[in-house]
């Protein structure tokens, strides 16, 4: 299967759903807690109507949200099923994000992931992002999330 663009229509409860349960882990280990928390489907909807919400299988098996910011595409919310790891659907999404900032003259792909997890960051790197930033949650006197980007290839 391959990542394909989600329109109005699609279950948006299950792709809630996904973010949720992929996200879970990160309860009591980051902080501040995970925007997931303040999620609904009514938010995915207007992300979906308003930018774009991309899928692999319908029930999604993994799914991201893609949001042009300024120069770059803002991939936010990759999230892949927990028996689903492992078989390069982050990889796939990934590859989508980049053609689609390829489609929309953009500089690449951006993304954010807390400060304390270390297996997201060697991922993400692993996936050719480089370490671009470091920000604060409002309220926070330190790092709490690093930005990193993937840069498209000079034609």
């Amino acid at each position: 299967m391959r990542p394909i663009r989600a329109e109005a229509g699609y279950d948006w409860g299950a792709v809630l759903a996904l973010v949720q349960d992929a996200f879970a882990y990160m309860d009591g280990v980051i902080n501040p807690p995970s925007s997931m928390h303040r999620l609904t489907i009514a938010d995915i909807a207007t992300q979906a109507e308003k930018h774009e919400i991309w899928v692999i299988g319908a029930p999604p098996k993994a799914c991201m949200f893609l949001t042009p910011k300024d120069d770059w595409l803002y991939l936010g919310k990759l999230a892949v099923a927990a028996d689903q790891r492992g078989k390069g659907l982050a990889r796939q999404m990934v590859a989508a994000a980049m053609q689609r900032a390829t489609e929309l003259g953009l500089q690449g792909v951006e993304l954010q992931t807390r400060i304390e997890l270390l297996a997201n960051q060697a991922a993400f790197r692993a996936l050719g992002f480089t370490e671009s930033a470091r920000t604060a949650h409002p309220g926070f006197d330190r790092p709490t999330s690093l930005t990193f980007r993937k840069r498209l290839q000079a034609r």
